[in-house]
């Protein structure tokens, strides 16, 4: 499609298991938080426009971090995501706290995002190789029904201080996704990776690709998340807790062969913050980003 690929960010997250707004922390050596990065990726990796998709009450905050720095260097457009939004009058909960989750933050993007786009965390470093690779996808490879995402072995991202939720994915000889299972307590045990739940614990092998929330996809995408919340809210109008989840769409999309996911291989470097006591191991990897050159010494000069 040869046009700038869009990068839309996922920010109206609570961080409850951090405990406060993380999207706007600073890690970096000059105060830069963990998202200023990966716009700085973004942007060396040939994207044209960063869509923070925030909720409400973080907007002006956001708006005043953010745009002065990267001001005449990235078009910039903000998005509200709130629990009323897209959600027709008759699915609405007063009982309703948390918003719906990443598929229906994504949703929330419809109007402003015409062209192949990727989607991330506010709060995950994901590495200037990955931004490369699915920059490349986004301009040459994607189509309607081919989207992509960039696969992180799981060893490479756990924390050490706790369990984490990752969604575990299955491949076929193609690097194609076949499916993904979100496995919401894993952690390493006695040297082994082992994914909690049910009464249950499962051995996940050390180089099984899992999903961090780094997806490329066609703008076509948004009619099949429309057409899947809309069968989505009947369903769940009286559950307060449901979550209407990225990979629950993918997963849609392949078992029906409406379209097919690209694992793609640009992986390498990862970290972030699930935890307060996971800061300082941030704060020394960027520190040494730094150090190392592949970050000049101040991002935004």
């Amino acid at each position: 499609m040869n046009q700038k690929p869009t990068l839309l960010v996922l920010a109206a997250g609570m961080g409850s298991r951090y405990g406060g707004n993380k999207q706007i922390d600073g890690f970096g050596p000059n105060g830069e938080t963990i998202l200023e990065y990966s716009i700085y990726d973004a942007i060396r990796a040939g994207f044209g426009k960063v869509v923070f998709i925030v909720r409400e009450e973080i907007l002006e905050l956001a708006k005043g971090k953010f745009l002065p720095k990267i001001e005449g260097k990235i078009e910039a457009e903000f998005v509200l995501q709130s629990i009323t939004s897209f959600v027709p009058e008759e699915y609405q909960n007063p009982d309703r706290v948390k918003p719906y989750g990443t598929a229906h933050a994504v949703l929330c993007a419809k109007d402003v995002v015409k062209e192949p786009f990727a989607v991330i965390n506010a709060d995950d470093f994901y590495g200037k190789e990955a931004f490369e690779i699915l920059s490349k996808f986004l301009q040459a490879g994607v189509q309607p029904n081919l989207h992509a995402m960039v696969g992180y072995a799981i060893q490479n991202v756990l924390s050490e201080n706790g369990t984490v939720s990752r969604g575990v994915c299955t491949t076929n000889a193609s690097n194609q996704l076949i499916g993904m299972v979100e496995r919401t307590s894993i952690a390493r045990e006695s040297g082994k990776i082992v994914a909690r739940g049910n009464n249950e614990a499962i051995e996940i092998a050390e180089n099984t690709p899992v999903s961090m929330n780094f997806w490329g996809f066609h703008p076509a995408i948004f009619k099949d998340i429309e057409s899947m919340w809309l069968e989505f809210l009947p369903e769940n109008k009286e559950n307060i807790k449901s979550e209407f989840f990225i990979p629950l769409v993918a997963n849609n999309l392949i078992e029906s062969g409406k379209a097919a996911v690209e694992i793609l291989e640009g992986g390498k470097t990862w970290f972030g913050v699930t935890y307060t006591e996971d800061r300082p191991v941030v704060i020394a990897s960027l520190k040494s980003l730094h150090e190392s050159g592949e970050y000049p010494g101040s991002l935004w000069g």
